[in-house]
């Protein structure tokens, strides 16, 4: 009796992995592969790719960097946005690699720099970057790259207050004030802080004893440089950036290519989309359609 009932449900349970195994391993995946040739998908299914003379040059989904063999920005083409993709290994800076979607692990409170006695050993603060590029982009396209809490030459505008603190945690009265993100010998963006000269910082020195204090400055908050122009997406490898951004890129790429800049902003309004369903998202523009499409109408001659 035991014998025959450990047979049937040894049995049924091997009916239930040859009819699973025959649904989910061979029916579906032959049911998905069939729907996904039907027209309108089978583009979207090979990974959505874009050609020019019938070779493959990139994804519709994925960015690319639009830079020489050094990293610099190709004056005729449109920019992306930062990413925080670069293989695990460090064998390439960072850019936009496809095997390695990364986000950076930084929050908003990341505003003091690693100083090390060797320049390239210092680590970025999130503010710091984002200033550093704003203060890029401006240079590049011709704009203001000032921001708040951003120093004129592009770092995080914070300083360590040292003193007595009041019942609040305030300084009033401080006794000592560095600028964190400024290393000795270059001289502190702010000469003075309630009343006590500020110091440059020096390398590899802590100053977490301090009282952190961001200082604004007198940038306006509607910056030129657009926040997508300066901060990586969650991915890493988002291949679109505001209309905005492509806006003060204009000039730039139209200079380049040696077209009026009108001619350039109606190329960028055919390839700039609206808000899904008219309200989820953002406006947006997808650079590499765009610039595949710059070089169709307006090809650079060498």
């Amino acid at each position: 009796m035991r014998y025959t009932t450990w047979f049937r449900q040894h049995l049924a349970a091997l009916r239930a992995v040859v009819v699973l195994t025959a649904i989910t391993g061979i029916l579906y995946p032959l049911v998905v592969f069939a729907v996904a040739q039907l027209p309108g998908l089978h583009d979207k299914a090979e990974g959505s790719l874009l050609y020019r003379d019938g070779k493959p040059v990139g994804s519709s989904l994925i960015g690319q960097a639009f830079t020489d063999g050094a990293g610099v920005a190709l004056p005729q083409y449109f920019q992306t946005r930062p990413s925080n993709s670069a293989p695990a290994d460090g064998s390439r800076p960072a850019g936009y690699d496809p095997t390695n979607s990364a986000f950076g692990n930084k929050g908003p409170e990341d505003v003091v720099d690693t100083l090390a006695a060797d320049p390239a050993q210092s680590k970025q603060s999130l503010l710091t970057t984002v200033c550093t590029r704003s203060k890029q982009i401006g240079e590049r396209e011709g704009v203001s790259g000032a921001r708040p809490f951003c120093t004129p030459g592009g770092v995080g505008a914070v300083l360590a207050v040292f003193g007595s603190r009041d019942t609040h945690g305030d300084i009033t009265t401080p006794t000592r004030v560095v600028s964190v993100n400024e290393a000795c010998p270059m001289v502190p963006f702010q000469p003075t802080y309630r009343g006590v000269r500020v110091e440059c910082a020096q390398p590899e020195t802590d100053y977490s004893g301090g009282l952190i204090v961001p200082v604004r400055g007198d940038a306006p908050a509607d910056t030129p440089v657009p926040s997508d122009a300066v901060t990586a997406s969650g991915s890493g490898l988002d291949p679109q950036i505001s209309p905005r951004y492509a806006e003060i890129q204009l000039a730039r790429v139209a200079a380049a290519r040696g077209v009026p800049v009108d001619r350039v902003a109606d190329v960028v309004a055919e390839h700039t989309h609206g808000r899904d369903l008219g309200f989820l998202g953002e406006p947006r523009v997808d650079v590499l359609e765009l610039n595949l499409d710059l070089d169709n109408r307006f090809p650079v001659r060498g």
